[in-house]
């Protein structure tokens, strides 16, 4: 395999960050590596990597903080390294901002089919035969542009965030089921994650939706999944 993706790994442990720096090396990555927080974002100024693999517990900035701020400059794609599999770091991490996660203890097999993974969710689609999806007073989904705006103004979203969005739109009006969502916008592999879609819904209300709390547009079927309201309910 061949590839100028630029990855970058925030992690405190050194033998673990030279294992991952081979290893995906010969996978065909460019690896560039910091040892804590702090070191991480400058780093990430510095190269605008393609992907970041973020460890949660380091020193001086832990993951949390690390993953916020990176967030509120970039969209680009991030897989946490979380101890134990801890569901509390699990849903934190995929709150802030987070793509995906691994636990530790994990195969290096593992972490590059994850990458793998949330970088084909990075890939801009083909938009077809109807390049702007959805349109009401106040939200355009346009898959051209490979943007969604919000009363005029573009909102930032990460690959994934848009993909789901862009999901929903293409099928706005029909219940999809969790599995549906899951296959589509992430793979087979997640089918059984149903966090994913609960909490990137949760995302996607706090964006476009006026009142995440009582959400206008992607409305919740209770024990399926998730439907996105057709256009025409919102036109006059």
């Amino acid at each position: 395999m061949t590839t100028d993706t630029t990855l970058l790994v925030i992690d405190d442990d050194a033998t673990l960050i030279e294992a991952l720096r081979i290893y995906l090396s010969r996978a065909g990555y460019e690896v560039h590596a910091a040892t804590d927080g702090t070191e991480g974002l400058k780093e990430f100024y510095d190269l605008r990597p393609d992907l970041v693999v973020l460890d949660v517990m380091m020193p001086q900035m832990d993951g949390w903080e690390t993953c916020r701020r990176i967030r509120d400059l970039s969209t680009v794609p991030i897989i946490m390294l979380t101890a134990k599999g801890q569901e509390t770091d699990r849903v934190k991490g995929l709150r802030l901002g987070a793509d995906d996660y691994v636990p530790k203890p994990f195969s290096l097999k593992e972490l590059e089919a994850r990458i793998e993974a949330v970088l084909r969710r990075a890939e801009r689609r083909d938009p077809g035969e109807q390049p702007v999806l959805y349109v009401t007073d106040d939200i355009v989904i346009d898959s051209e542009r490979w943007e969604v705006r919000r009363n005029g103004e573009r909102l930032d979203m990460t690959p994934t965030e848009l993909r789901l969005l862009l999901f929903l739109a293409e099928n706005a009006g029909h219940v999809l089921s969790h599995q549906q969502i899951l296959r589509e916008v992430w793979g087979q592999e997640y089918v059984e994650n149903v966090d994913y879609t609960k909490l990137f819904i949760w995302r996607l209300r706090q964006k476009i939706e006026e009142d995440p709390g009582n959400p206008r547009y992607i409305l919740t079927e209770r024990g399926i999944g998730y439907r996105m309201a057709p256009e025409e309910q919102f036109r006059s």
